[in-house]
């Protein structure tokens, strides 16, 4: 899983002919180009790429291209390792199967920048992914492809020979248990090593300790107390594991991994996140099913349906769930002749699926047609019932690190000529819920205002929208909601003041003062005066 400091993106960028495009083109072009680039993203301690063989991984720079030419740091990605090795998994069954691969319009370049916009928003500079449209007009590309294939006979099948392919016939963990392998090879040879030295030195000492011991028993006889000592000393030199000078051992990192793991718990126990995990994937896909029934459904459409039976009901990974799945989605939340009852099966399918820690591959690819939070932008003008099922699913995905970041991301898109981005529309939603008047709207809203509040991220993101929350949660807290509800929000609007100066100010001004409701109980006590400290 990436750290919480993030994992570094850089883009390698080489020219396959070598500088002899930028010397023969003229002559054979008409028109000089200064190379035929190819590109490569680097992440993760691996170099992925794409060709005719498929999506590839190799250690960084070790192809017989040689160094990059050039090497672009993209920025720094929170992806987990896992749901980006499934993403790649899915890619090369896909959209970038080895077959697929065409070596101008649809080659590594396209590959490196749809990959660093799923990795960090980033993109690989435009003169190179449009390098063909721009240097050659439809007539001269066949010249070119013919110029390449002289020059790189093997396209860059030749270059990764070595490398890791990635498909779906290779399991989702093969890359790691390919390093984890590799890597256990090595520290158990070194181990064994180091343990031989050790023997040798301890049966030495011990050879000179009996023939200590021997002369002393045959002096006294008050050897074995010293006996057992050194007995006991060798059985506990013995059990130590050496210290390895090539690195972190197997238990260094097995034990920075529990303190990682340990740290992340000890952030949820503190603040755990409200979900709701009684929500039955397996009976929601059915209804949707059924609620489908008569609904005239593409061949594609059929496909994203059979993708979301494995994921939720086969537990598959998300790598299953194909491109099209998104404009499956897209069109049951959209379409006028499709029932309500088919949108709130849909999205309480999504809810169920948000328990699951590789939902974030899904909610990654809704960045190209924002089928999700589009849908969401538009919750006032829902029915009650849809309207639930939207806010249980947000609710839900702050149950893992990565989905309720992306519930958080400030980057502005743009959606029927509106700029949105993904927190404005998760806070539209959770404020929505938090002030509706029916109590099943009102619970969820509460608890996604607990959610987002209580989340650790940077400041700047809760200065987009600390005053439109804290107005809710004070709107809220004047109508005197029950405990559990009372709590939550009071508990918003401790957090959102530790984050903005501008929320104890509207606290004073607006009220009402929350000492009024001390009493209700003791946590409710405790969370009123964390607020009364900020207002003093």
């Amino acid at each position: 899983m990436a750290s919480e400091e993030g994992v570094p993106v850089d883009l390698y960028i080489y020219d396959l002919t070598h500088g002899l495009a930028s010397f023969l083109s003229p002559a054979i072009l008409g028109r000089q180009i200064e190379g035929v680039w190819h590109t490569a993203i680097v992440v993760y301690e691996r170099e992925y790429f794409y060709g005719g063989s498929g999506i590839t991984s190799c250690a960084p720079g070790s192809t017989s291209l040689g160094a990059p030419q050039q090497v672009e740091k993209l920025g720094t990605t929170f992806v987990p390792f896992q749901i980006f090795n499934d993403y790649i998994q899915g890619l090369g069954t896909t959209t970038y199967a080895g077959s697929a691969y065409h070596l101008l319009d649809h080659n590594c370049n396209h590959f490196s920048d749809e990959v660093a916009q799923f990795l960090c928003g980033a993109r690989v500079p435009k003169h190179i992914v449009s390098q063909a449209e721009r240097d050659l007009p439809p007539p001269l590309r066949l010249a070119l492809t013919s110029m390449l294939e002289q020059m790189v006979p093997d396209g860059t099948q030749a270059v990764y020979a070595n490398g890791v392919r990635h498909s779906r016939q290779d399991s989702p963990d093969y890359l790691t248990l390919n390093n984890q392998i590799e890597e256990a090879r090595i520290a158990s040879q070194e181990l064994d090593a180091r343990r031989n030295t050790i023997a040798e030195k301890l049966a030495k000492k011990e050879r000179k300790k009996e023939k200590k011991r021997k002369k002393q028993r045959d002096h006294d006889g008050t050897g074995d107390a010293e006996e057992n000592e050194m007995a006991e000393a060798v059985e506990a030199v013995e059990a130590r594991e050496p210290v390895s000078l090539a690195g972190p051992s197997s238990r260094d990192l097995d034990v920075e991994d529990e303190e990682r793991k340990a740290e992340e718990q000890r952030k949820r126990s503190r603040d755990p996140p409200v979900v709701y995990k009684d929500i039955d994937g397996v009976q929601e896909f059915e209804t949707l099913s059924k609620t489908l029934e008569g609904v005239d459904l593409s061949a594609e459409e059929k496909q994203s349906l059979d993708e979301l039976q494995q994921y939720l009901v086969q537990g598959e990974g998300s790598w299953v769930l194909g491109d099209d799945f998104l404009s499956f989605i897209g069109r049951v939340l959209s379409d006028p002749d499709i029932k309500s009852e088919a949108r709130c099966a849909a999205l309480r399918c999504l809810a169920a699926s948000a328990l699951r820690e590789d939902v974030s591959l899904l909610l990654h690819q809704d960045r190209r047609q924002h089928a999700i939070l589009g849908y969401a932008n538009g919750i006032d003008a829902l029915p009650p019932e849809e309207q639930l099922a939207l806010a249980l699913f947000m609710c839900n995905l702050f149950e893992n690190t990565s989905s309720s970041e992306w519930c958080l991301y400030i980057s502005e898109w743009e959606y029927r000529g509106q700029p949105l981005s993904n927190i404005r529309v998760t806070t539209k939603v959770c404020v929505s819920c938090t002030l509706s008047p029916q109590t099943e709207l009102r619970e969820c809203g509460t608890a996604l205002m607990y959610n987002i509040a209580c989340k650790e991220v940077k400041t700047v993101v809760f200065d987009e929208v600390c005053v439109e929350l804290a107005m809710a949660a004070l709107q809220l807290t004047q109508w005197a909601p029950a405990e559990e509800h009372l709590w939550r929000t009071l508990t918003a609007l401790a957090r959102l003041a530790q984050h903005s100066s501008e929320v104890p100010q509207l606290i004073a001004i607006v009220g009402p003062d929350p000492a009024a409701y001390r009493g209700t109980s003791a946590r409710v006590d405790e969370q009123i005066d964390l607020i009364m400290k900020k207002l003093k």
